[in-house]
């Protein structure tokens, strides 16, 4: 299932929302020209858990504090396929949560979900040298503030079954809580394994958890009557 787009509007521009796609975007084609130097670059601005647990620069040597790639490293994607689902998600879901707290409130709530997945990730492979890179742990707790705001919002989403292809309008709250099962499920699974790499589940589940709480911190009161009064006279 891919979501597409949701039937929500929103009454002011998502500036924050667009202003941390295009940084995502143009950060992104800055590593696609790096060439053959990609891979230290990411290894000096990605997350490295063994880096925080043990306070050592593993090499090649970085230029700034080791702590600061909690933040650079959600700026980072590995791949197209990273960035471009990534950042769908975001758009469709970021703007309206963007539109309840506003832009600033939203952003300090982004980075806090984004903090705190990467601890999450930290506390279950704390031996790791992986660089962890990639938005979705801070997308994922805006995924939890859009599960607790727009329950019953209809996001229109791809479905394929075999030749069956259609798109179909699906609550949030069944979207967005069958998309956390599946990180739960994945993460659970994933204990014990000594994989290379792969995707950082418990960053998924550390981001969601911390949007949930968060939420309700960080909503404007009279945006959410906004919405309020739109449920009320069209679903």
């Amino acid at each position: 299932m891919i979501p597409l787009y949701d039937e929500l509007p929103t009454k002011r521009f998502p500036f924050m929302t667009v202003m941390l796609i295009l940084i995502n975007v143009f950060i992104f084609m800055y590593e696609f020209s790096l060439g053959s130097e990609l891979e230290n670059f990411v290894r000096q601005f990605g997350l490295i858990p063994y880096e925080i647990t043990h306070f050592v620069d593993i090499p090649p040597p970085s230029l700034h504090p080791i702590f600061l790639t909690i933040f650079t490293s959600m700026f980072l994607h590995g791949s197209l396929f990273h960035i471009f689902g990534n950042m769908l998600y975001f758009w469709i879901f970021g703007n309206n949560v963007e539109d309840v707290m506003g832009p600033f409130r939203f952003l300090v709530f982004y980075f806090l979900c984004g903090i705190s997945a990467a601890f999450t990730q930290i506390l279950f492979s704390p031996g790791s040298t992986v660089p962890m890179i990639g938005a979705s742990g801070a997308i994922s707790g805006v995924l939890a503030a859009y599960f607790v705001l727009f329950p019953y919002a209809k996001v229109y989403t791809l479905f394929w079954f075999f030749i069956f292809i259609r798109i179909i309008p699906i609550p949030a709250f069944f979207l967005l809580g069958f998309w956390f099962l599946v990180q739960l499920i994945s993460g659970i699974s994933a204990l014990g394994t000594h994989s290379p790499g792969g995707v950082a589940w418990f960053a998924h589940i550390g981001g969601f958890i911390a949007g949930l709480i968060l939420v309700n911190i960080f909503k404007e009161d009279k945006r959410s009557h906004y919405y309020h009064d739109y449920y009320y006279n069209y679903l």
